[in-house]
C-alpha cells in the first residue's frame, strides 16, 4: 500500500470530524480505488449525509463549488452531501438532484463499479453495494446498474470508461461495453473542452496505446477525432517502416511514451496526421508535403477541441519540423543552432526518438543532435545581438521590412563564427548591404 500522505490524513481527519458532529462520512470514489489497488490517489473526496450547511459548519469554512449538487471544497478535499439524480435531460447534467442520508442512494447514481466504493476512516470497512471490489479484482470497468442508462445520463462517461481501463489496465465488461458501441454517436453532443479534457488523460495518465484502442474499438474515435482514425490502412514504404500502416506506428509511439507533458503526447498522435490526404504511389509509396499539412490540421483539431494557445503552438510546431531531424547532419551551423534553440526543444527531440524506434529504430541523427546540444554552449545558441535596429538607424537607414532581413543575416554571420563583434557587424552590414542611401 502506498504511504499516507498530508492530504489523505487530512482528508481522513475530515471525515472523523463531520462523524463526531452526528453525521456519517466516507472516504469515496477513485481515492478508494487506487487505495485498494496500492496506488498513490491523486486526490481525495468524501461523501456525507452532512448537508452544505452542515458541512459548513462543521468546519467554520469551505468554498461551495456545486450548490446544486451540495459539494464544498473544504481545504482542498471535496465534500460532497450523498445524493441521487434525476431528470437528465441533455446527456450531460441531472436536472434534479435529491439529498439522501444513505450511502448506498449516492452509490447507485455513480459511474462505474469501482469508482462507488466507501471507506470508513475509523474502522477501515469498506462499503460495497454495487460489487466494485470483485470488479477490481477482475479487472473490468463496468457501470453501476444499466450501462446504456449511465451513458444515456452523461455521454462523457463512456470516454472516461474508455480513460480508466486504460489507466489502471483493465477490460471493459461487455455490457459496458456494447452500450459505449451503440450510443457513441451521442459523444457530440458533450462541450468540446470537456472531450479535451478526457483525451488528454487519456494520452498522460498511462496506458494511451491501450487507450485509443479501445477509442477505436467502440466506435468513440471516429466521432471525436475522425482524422486519427483515418490514419487506419494508410500504407507506408516497408524500407522506413516496417512496423505497417500509419495507425500501428502512431499506436506504437504511444506505448512507448514515458510519463509525456500533454504537448508531447498530443504532438506523437497528430505527427503523421497529415500523410492519408498526401499519399501516392510513384517509385515508391510517398507523403510529400505531410509535416506541413499535417501542422494545419493539427492546429485545426486542437482548436476545435479548445486547447489553449500555447499548447496549439507547440504541437503545431512538432508536427512541422519533425521531419527536419533526417537533415540534422548536413545543416549549416546557423540552421543546425536555430533548430536546437527552438521552444521545448526536448520535446521536439524525444518525438523523433518514439518516431524511430517505432519504425526504422534508427538513432544516429538522434544521437547526432544530442551530442551537438552537448558540445554547443547556451551562449552559442542564441548569442546576444551585435546590432540592433537603432544601430541601422544611426547608420542613416531608414526603418523597414529590410531592417529583418538585415538583423538576421547579420545573426547568421554571428551563428556561423563569421563575426563576433559589434564592430566586425557594422561593417559586414556596410559590405553585404551597401552604404545607407
Amino acid at each position: 500500500m502506498p504511504a499516507t500522505t498530508g492530504v489523505e490524513a487530512k482528508a481522513r481527519t475530515m471525515a472523523l470530524a463531520l462523524r463526531d458532529a452526528g453525521h456519517e462520512a466516507y472516504l469515496v470514489g477513485g481515492c478508494v480505488r487506487d487505495f485498494l489497488l496500492g496506488r498513490a490517489p491523486g486526490d481525495y473526496d468524501i461523501a456525507t449525509s452532512a448537508r452544505p450547511e452542515e458541512i459548513a459548519a462543521v468546519f467554520g469554512r469551505g468554498e461551495t463549488v456545486g450548490a446544486h449538487f451540495g459539494v464544498m471544497l473544504v481545504d482542498g478535499v471535496e465534500v460532497a452531501t450523498f445524493r441521487s439524480d434525476y431528470d437528465y435531460r441533455d446527456g450531460r447534467r441531472p436536472g434534479e438532484v435529491r439529498f439522501e442520508t444513505d450511502p448506498r442512494e449516492d452509490a447507485l447514481r455513480r459511474d462505474f463499479t469501482v469508482n462507488a466504493l466507501f471507506l470508513d476512516s475509523e474502522t477501515g470497512e469498506i462499503l460495497d453495494f454495487v460489487g466494485g471490489r470483485e470488479d477490481l479484482e477482475r479487472g473490468l470497468i463496468r457501470a453501476v446498474g444499466d450501462p446504456r442508462a449511465r451513458f444515456a445520463e452523461d455521454h462523457l462517461r463512456m470516454l472516461r470508461a474508455v480513460r480508466f481501463a486504460a489507466r489502471l489496465g483493465f477490460e471493459l465488461d461487455a455490457a459496458t461495453r456494447e452500450a459505449i458501441v451503440e450510443l457513441a454517436p451521442r459523444i457530440g453532443v458533450i462541450s468540446a473542452e470537456r472531450v479535451r479534457d478526457e483525451i488528454e488523460r487519456i494520452l498522460t495518465e498511462g496506458g494511451a496505446r491501450r487507450g485509443f484502442e479501445l477509442l477505436d474499438e467502440t466506435g468513440l474515435l471516429g466521432e471525436v477525432l475522425p482524422e486519427a482514425a483515418a490514419l487506419k490502412g494508410v500504407a507506408q514504404p516497408p524500407e522506413f517502416h516496417p512496423e505497417g500502416d500509419v495507425w500501428t506506428h502512431v499506436m506504437m509511439m504511444l506505448g512507448a511514451m514515458r510519463e509525456p507533458t500533454a504537448s508531447l503526447a498530443l504532438g506523437v498522435l497528430l505527427h503523421d496526421i497529415g500523410k492519408p490526404p498526401t499519399f501516392r504511389v510513384t517509385d515508391r509509396i510517398r507523403f510529400d508535403g505531410h509535416a506541413e499539412l499535417g501542422a494545419r490540421m493539427a492546429r485545426a483539431i486542437l482548436e476545435r477541441l479548445r486547447f489553449p494557445g500555447a499548447e496549439v503552438d507547440q504541437v503545431e510546431s512538432l508536427v512541422l519540423h519533425h521531419m527536419r531531424f533526417r537533415d540534422t547532419p548536413n545543416m549549416r551551423p546557423s540552421t543546425l543552432k536555430r533548430f536546437l534553440r527552438m521552444p521545448r526543444f526536448e520535446e521536439h527531440l524525444e518525438l523523433h526518438r518514439l518516431d524511430c524506434v517505432a519504425s526504422h529504430g534508427r538513432l544516429g541523427n538522434y544521437e547526432f543532435v544530442r551530442a551537438r546540444l552537448a558540445e554547443i554552449p547556451e551562449e552559442e545558441l542564441k548569442p546576444p545581438r551585435l546590432v540592433t535596429g537603432d544601430d541601422l538607424i544611426a547608420m542613416g537607414r531608414r526603418p523597414g521590412p529590410d531592417f529583418r532581413t538585415i538583423l538576421d543575416e547579420v545573426e547568421t554571420a554571428q551563428l556561423e563564427g563569421a563575426i563576433a563583434t559589434r564592430e566586425e557587424a557594422l561593417l559586414f552590414v556596410e559590405t553585404r548591404f551597401g552604404a545607407a542611401p
